[in-house]
């Protein structure tokens, strides 16, 4: 008998947010986790989002404090707010670079990983991933139009799930929506806003 499989999750939380809203359900953290701990030795769930410093209250915040307290590695960094070539006041805060990193030093430890992600930035990191041995699935969406998954990060993978499929398994229950709606997280799941 071998030795099951060692698993690390990587969400990229602005993409998997967008994602599901794209698909009309919102994601409850608590049975993700619990679908993916059935499927090996769970290594590491990393869950990867910006916000906003200097906001009073942000929406993100209840859902980053209920992950970092059940079973997720959360990685944040502060937004940048800049104003563009037209006057217009914008905030960036991209993940990417700590994803793939924290990705590439896992990597080693890894039988599977699972890329909650449809970004076509994430190519080249599967691919240098999947040559170190690793087998790497990709969670996102062809069920919206345009579809939410970049071509060239789906041909990459080694295996692509339709989010929209996943809906029975890590979709939160419609009941639980109600007044946590509003905030856009709850205490025992959730989904945050856009970040990118």
């Amino acid at each position: 008998m071998s030795a099951p499989s060692r698993i690390a999750l990587f969400i990229d939380g602005a993409n998997l947010y967008a994602t599901a809203r794209t698909l009309g359900f919102d994601i409850d953290y608590k049975r993700l986790l619990k679908a993916f701990e059935g499927r090996g030795v769970l290594v590491r769930a990393y869950y990867y989002t910006a916000v906003i410093e200097d906001q009073e209250y942000s929406s993100i915040r209840p859902l980053v404090d209920w992950l970092d307290y059940n079973g997720y590695t959360v990685v944040t960094k502060a937004t940048k707010e800049f104003v563009d070539a037209g006057g217009r006041r914008k905030v960036k805060g991209n993940m990417d670079i700590e994803l793939a990193v924290q990705a590439m030093e896992l990597a080693g430890q890894l039988d599977q990983m699972i890329l909650f992600s449809g970004d076509g930035d994430f190519r080249s990191l599967v691919e240098a991933v999947q040559r170190r041995g690793v087998h790497v699935t990709v969670v996102s969406t062809m069920a919206s139009r345009p579809p939410m998954i970049s071509d060239e990060l789906r041909r990459q993978s080694d295996v692509f799930t339709d989010l929209a499929e996943l809906q029975s398994t890590i979709g939160r229950d419609p009941s639980e929506r109600g007044a946590v709606r509003q905030s856009g997280a709850s205490t025992s799941s959730g989904a945050g806003p856009s970040d990118d």
